[in-house]
């Protein structure tokens, strides 16, 4: 009896930890990243800016083919529209440097929001720091297991993530938010974050400036074993400048046709349900 309770303690594995599942994800990510680096796809971006009583203030739409490489992505721009309106009038540009025809505070913010959070210089344009997945950004940050769920008719580990009291102010440690971790391949299904502190009261009122985020998230796709793509990116957050500027962005990305880059030939991949 003593020898079959040995037996069966150790042949029972030890129940997942949150920093054990993360640190498999970790591996896989680093993994999927150099698999990824083989790619091309297609991006479209949707930036759009309203009045606070929702009214439309500007728009940009783009479309790029995206390349990317051992140590960032390349993006080539195919397609554009914007449109801002002026006075009650809509005005129409074809061309993103016409963004700056018209210097104002509003095209200088929107234009580098869209820089920071969808032309990141990695290899998704996705800033790691927003979503810690990666063995070097997770040592930044402090990890809970919420439980095992279905997801859309997948089983996920719900995990909560935010900054390590160690790691707070440091560069990128802003955020929190929580992970839906496939639970038998761990990798990322979905992933949502917030800003995980708020600007000082005294500057609100001193200066009149916040910015609130209401949330990002990234979804993944599988499209073969190993290899997840980020196919959706989108945000919104409400900022305010200096008492008299107050606008609500938003920001959707959707990564599509995604294809293999070889010597001689380019080989579809399609997402794997």
């Amino acid at each position: 009896m003593i020898w079959a309770a040995l037996l069966l303690l150790f042949a029972t594995p030890a129940p997942e930890t949150a920093d054990s599942i993360m640190g498999k994800v970790a591996a896989n990510q680093d993994r999927a990243e150099k698999m990824r680096s083989t790619f091309v796809y297609h991006q479209n971006v949707l930036m759009r800016v309203n009045h606070t009583n929702g009214k439309l203030s500007r728009e940009e739409y783009s479309e790029f083919t995206v390349t990317p490489s051992e140590t960032g992505i390349k993006k080539q721009r195919t397609s554009f529209k914007g449109k801002y309106v002026d006075h009650g009038k809509v005005v129409e540009y074809s061309n993103p440097a016409d963004v700056h025809v018209h210097i104002n505070i509003e095209g200088e913010v929107s234009t580098e929001l869209t820089q920071d959070l969808v032309n990141d210089k990695t290899k998704d344009g996705i800033g790691r720091d927003m979503f810690p997945l990666t063995a070097k950004e997770q040592r930044q940050y402090q990890f809970r297991l919420d439980g095992v769920e279905d997801y859309r008719g997948t089983a996920v580990y719900r995990i909560q993530f935010e900054p390590r009291k160690d790691h707070e102010g440091e560069e990128g440690t802003i955020w929190a938010g929580e992970a839906l971790i496939d639970q038998s391949e761990y990798q990322p299904v979905l992933v949502t974050t917030h800003s995980a502190f708020k600007i000082p009261m005294l500057v609100k009122t001193a200066l009149g400036t916040n910015i609130e985020h209401l949330g990002f998230k990234v979804t993944y796709k599988k499209f073969d074993e190993g290899l997840w793509f980020p196919v959706t990116y989108g945000g919104e957050m409400r900022i305010r400048l200096l008492f008299f500027y107050a606008r609500r962005i938003g920001i959707s990305m959707q990564n599509s046709g995604f294809q293999k880059a070889d010597v001689n030939s380019k080989v579809n991949f399609s997402p794997v349900e």
